[in-house]
């Protein structure tokens, strides 16, 4: 059995994500692998939609649904970017929740031989109270972490 058949890569549209997905793509070339992308956004309650500048009446549906098409976008974004890197297996998925947990979760359950993921994201100034993403990803995986 070759090492990293699954390689999971959390995309979330900056440049550091663009740099992990590339050398995630890079491994799985040298493996025969399988590269499965990940774009995760957050839930928002009433209370913090209210906080948004975008008016309800100018939102399409609800919050939720806005930012699950804009993960789509982003997520099938990457997935072009891995193929036209020469990725020949590649998926992308969509969650919503917490970012770390979410990985890690998705990492679980698809018995992924290694996560590649950004030092940094497009987090917001929560990353900065409570750590990043990567920091929690590294500490909480079950399986081997590239950071990049």
């Amino acid at each position: 059995m070759t090492v990293f058949q699954k390689i999971l890569v959390p995309f979330d549209g900056s440049n550091n994500a663009e740099e992990a997905l590339a050398r995630a793509v890079e491994l799985a070339r040298l493996t025969e692998g399988e590269v499965l992308i990940l774009t995760v956004y957050r839930h928002h309650s009433m209370l913090e939609a209210s906080f948004s500048m975008v008016r309800p009446q100018d939102m399409p549906g609800n919050t939720d649904t806005a930012m699950r098409e804009y993960a789509r976008e982003v997520a099938d974004y990457a997935k072009r970017m891995a193929i036209d890197a020469g990725a020949t297996r590649v998926r992308a998925f969509v969650k919503a929740g917490q970012p770390a947990r979410t990985i890690i979760r998705m990492a679980e359950d698809k018995e992924v031989d290694l996560i590649v993921l950004g030092s940094r994201g497009l987090g917001s100034i929560e990353s900065y109270l409570l750590g990043s993403v990567s920091h929690k990803v590294t500490g909480l995986a079950r399986c081997p972490v590239l950071v990049v």
